[in-house]
């Protein structure tokens, strides 16, 4: 019987572990910017949705010039923690809360951002038609939050899943933004769904004042909307990003080793700060693990909870990024 899933370890995956990207998806916004040039004479950028940080990386590593990167912020936010990187300033906080647009906006000393960048995607389901519209509404807390950080003329990339019933989220888009393009990255996998939308020239419309209350996307249209034709329906045009010197994602290509030269697995850019295998290999340590079923599951978790004391949450990190070193026991091996 033949594999059933797709091998993630494609090119793009190798690639960002050599360059030290956390991500493959840090291809896809720098695919994007050689493209559309959105980081032109950016020095204050947003990462909305960030974890676990390619964006932020990217924006990092374009953006700040080692000479005088004084004039540089970025800020990234997610709900989930994510390890420090430099130059960006990392928050913890909720885009559908105006308090974090407000605590972004102190971040800039009272200024607006350049551009806001948003990779943010939910748990997919499989079901396209529930997975698009939990990814719209998505992107319009990005885009509301957006028009509360975002000064005019700047820029807003996000991700967005493709669909039939699409046309009204571009209808959205265009009432902020005179440029709507729907680009399709070369490290994107054909297969997927997935696009960005880069929305250039931020112009809201007069006397327009921004209120997280208010949801962009109104429920109350007529059904027959996204039949229309001609001039009444809204068409962005469609760009694929890369061209054909680009690698495909969707191609398996030989590694490219020098004679004589054995392929070295890298270990993970960044592992995970809290992940949650660190409970169970706390207890395969303490020889728990198979005791644990027996258990509730508080009171197991009462139990570890003095003996994760004397684990360091940096050596748990550890051993998952180097499993094979002879150091270890080979019951962690095991685990791993």
């Amino acid at each position: 019987m033949g594999r059933s899933s797709k091998d993630k370890r494609d090119i793009y995956y190798r690639l960002a572990k050599e360059e030290g990207w956390r991500a493959r998806s840090a291809f896809k916004l720098i695919q994007i910017n050689e493209e559309f040039d959105i980081f032109k004479g950016v020095t204050k950028a947003v990462d909305l949705c960030a974890a676990p940080g390619s964006w932020s990386q990217v924006l990092s590593r374009r953006l700040r010039d080692d000479d005088d990167d004084s004039k540089v912020k970025i800020v990234a936010i997610d709900l989930q923690a994510m390890a420090p990187l430099p130059g960006v300033i990392q928050m913890q906080g909720d885009i559908t809360k105006e308090s974090t647009a407000r605590e972004i906006v102190g971040h800039f000393e009272g200024e607006h951002a350049d551009l806001v960048v948003c990779d943010g995607a939910p748990d997919v389901t499989g079901l396209h038609d529930i997975d698009e519209y939990i990814q719209a509404q998505l992107l319009l807390a990005a885009l509301n939050i957006t028009t509360h950080v975002l000064k005019p003329g700047g820029a807003f990339v996000a991700k967005i899943f493709r669909g039939k019933d699409v046309t009204l989220l571009y209808s959205q888009l265009k009432i902020f933004f005179p440029n709507v393009t729907v680009a399709k990255p070369k490290s994107s996998r054909n297969s997927s769904i997935e696009s960005f939308v880069v929305c250039q020239n931020y112009a809201p419309p007069k006397g327009y004042v921004p209120n997280m209350s208010n949801p962009l996307l109104d429920h109350h249209y007529d059904a027959n909307f996204n039949n229309l034709e001609g001039p009444n329906r809204v068409i962005v045009p469609f760009l694929a990003c890369g061209d054909l010197s680009a690698y495909d994602s969707d191609k398996t290509y030989p590694l490219q080793l020098e004679p004589g030269d054995g392929y070295t697995t890298l270990p993970p850019t960044q592992a995970p700060i809290n992940p949650p295998y660190k409970t169970a290999k706390a207890l395969k340590q303490k020889d728990l693990l198979e005791k644990c079923s027996e258990l509730q599951a508080d009171g197991a978790a009462a139990m570890v909870s003095e003996e994760n004391d004397s684990i360091t949450e940096d050596q748990v990190d550890t051993d998952e990024v180097n499993p094979t070193d002879n150091s270890q026991g080979e019951n962690e091996r095991h685990v791993d």
